[in-house]
């Protein structure tokens, strides 16, 4: 399970340290691709294995679902744990996610995700003034606390 929000500061090279706390869960290589809201997210292969075969088994006849799939897909690649806990972040996936140096890693349940610090700072003002409303919707999923 992957809990909390690290800051950390992508290098020249795209590298990136991925917090001490997420590094045994993800293993020494897992999968970053294109997340939601304009972040990246990272899952351990296993959990990633199960998304694709989940995606594999959408309808090709319906134009969301091959949008989604190829969308999601195209930009995953493979990431190593170097020995200095840091991670290469391809350049396609650094400007989707407009990371220019300061990030933010937030465990997520069974993903992580990274964020550009900026966006990361107008998601976290926006969520934290609804959260009370957003509460409430989530009645409607059978979620209490």
């Amino acid at each position: 399970m992957f809990i909390g929000e690290y800051q950390h500061n992508l290098d020249a090279k795209g590298r990136l340290t991925m917090p001490a706390k997420f590094r045994h869960s993800l293993g020494l290589e897992f999968v970053i691709t294109r997340g939601l809201d304009g972040c990246l997210f990272g899952f351990p292969k296993e959990r990633f294995q199960q998304i694709q075969e989940k995606l594999s088994k959408l309808p090709l006849t319906k134009k969301e679902a091959r949008m989604f799939s190829r969308f999601f897909l195209s930009a995953a690649t493979e990431v190593e744990i170097d020995k200095q806990g840091r991670i290469n972040i391809p350049n396609t996936l650094i400007d989707f996610a407009k990371i220019d140096k300061e990030c933010r890693v937030i465990g997520v349940s069974d993903r992580i995700e990274i964020w550009s610090s900026e966006k990361w700072d107008v998601f976290a003002a926006e969520a934290e003034e609804n959260f009370e409303d957003i509460a409430e919707e989530l009645i409607d999923f059978e979620f209490d606390l």
